[in-house]
């Protein structure tokens, strides 16, 4: 029994460092975008991603039981002037883009989403980000009517930040959800046009 055993568990042992140097990773880079500038600190951009880049995870291992769903993808956040109804504070303001998945025409986090969260609430808990106060921008493509976006904009955002809140302990008032539906498009297109950089989930450090 024992030469059956030992590999097996040698194998799984092996796997799990694969989606945790994954997920240290992109923990390391949403904290260098959130993390709070004190007064007249340039953005400070090396190390990290160049911007609208992905962060792209280590290739795992090849094993049957790693997706690569398993392994998030985290957008750094484009430093250009605001989208039309964006304050500006907000636009020059730390931020993110999370491609956070949900089911389709729903507020229902995925497996994937409650990962990719998990990353993020990791790093809102991380010690550098004090007790900053975040904006969590719900987005969608511009598939579906204005009206019908922009409500599932705004469940989506509650739900991550209900999420956050319950997972990490995330105090109320330091969390504020906002639907913006299809605008603010990181990626401009036409009406109807499915783009999933769109469905994002924006995060903004107010206090930064």
């Amino acid at each position: 029994m024992r030469y059956v055993i030992v590999p097996t568990i040698v194998v799984a042992l092996l796997a799990m460092p694969v989606g945790g140097r994954a997920d240290d990773q992109n923990v390391q880079s949403l904290i260098g975008q959130l993390r709070p500038r004190a007064a007249g600190q340039p953005i400070v951009t090396r190390g990290l991603p160049r911007p609208g880049a992905q962060v792209v995870a280590p290739a795992p291992v090849e094993h049957p039981a790693v997706h690569a769903a398993e392994h998030p993808a985290v957008h750094a956040a484009a430093p250009v002037g605001p989208p039309p109804g964006k304050p500006s504070a907000a636009a020059e303001a730390p931020s993110a883009d999370l491609n956070v998945q949900f089911v389709s025409g729903s507020a229902d986090l995925t497996p994937a989403a409650v990962r990719l969260l998990d990353i993020l609430g990791r790093v809102l808990t991380d010690p550098s980000m004090g007790e900053s106060h975040f904006l969590i921008e719900g987005h969608t493509d511009t598939v579906g009517d204005r009206a019908t976006n922009q409500s599932l904009s705004e469940r989506r955002a509650a739900a991550v930040v209900e999420y956050l809140a319950s997972r990490f302990h995330i105090p109320a008032d330091r969390l504020t959800a906002k639907g913006v539906g299809p605008d603010a498009l990181l990626v401009p297109t036409p009406d109807q046009t499915p783009e999933p950089r769109n469905r994002r989930v924006h995060v903004v450090n107010l206090d930064g």
